[in-house]
């Protein structure tokens, strides 16, 4: 199972907006993440919405409504409904209930399920946005022999 790309699609978006000192369009944007501005505008107003953005009308431009250190990626996580809460993993759903397998495998395997979940949230709840940027900043200026 994967996460949808939404995820990755708007820690993309943030750490761009976060670099930038000037507004980004939604088209500037696409071009980074290389794929349709309309879809790019999609994730945006998710990330608005979970007040994570600001977005200027007329010429337009994104920006950052907290910084990047106080964004988690829990918090893009839940920005862009990746998944319920508790439902990380989708079940079969009809096993066999006369089954001795069949009729336990939903209220065992669920335990292990949920921790699971839980301890890759606690992951990117550690995680910010700010990391993320610096850790790329690492790699640019590395590559660049700055």
């Amino acid at each position: 199972m994967k996460i949808s790309n939404r995820f990755t699609i708007a820690v993309h978006i943030l750490s761009l907006i976060s670099v930038r000192t000037d507004n980004m369009t939604s088209e500037q944007i696409a071009d980074s993440v290389n794929i349709n501005a309309g879809y790019i505008r999609q994730i945006s107003g998710l990330l608005k919405k979970a007040g994570l953005i600001g977005v200027k009308r007329g010429s337009g431009g994104a920006y950052l409504l907290k910084e990047p250190v106080s964004i988690s990626l829990y918090d893009v996580y839940q920005a862009v409904d990746v998944v319920v809460e508790g439902e990380l993993f989708h079940w079969h759903e009809n096993p066999n209930p006369n089954c001795w397998v069949g009729s336990n495998i939903h209220d065992v395997l669920e335990i292990y399920l949920l921790k699971a979940q839980q301890a890759m949230e606690e992951v990117l709840r550690a995680v910010s946005i700010h990391e993320i940027t610096e850790i790329m900043i690492r790699k640019k200026n590395a590559s660049s022999g700055a």
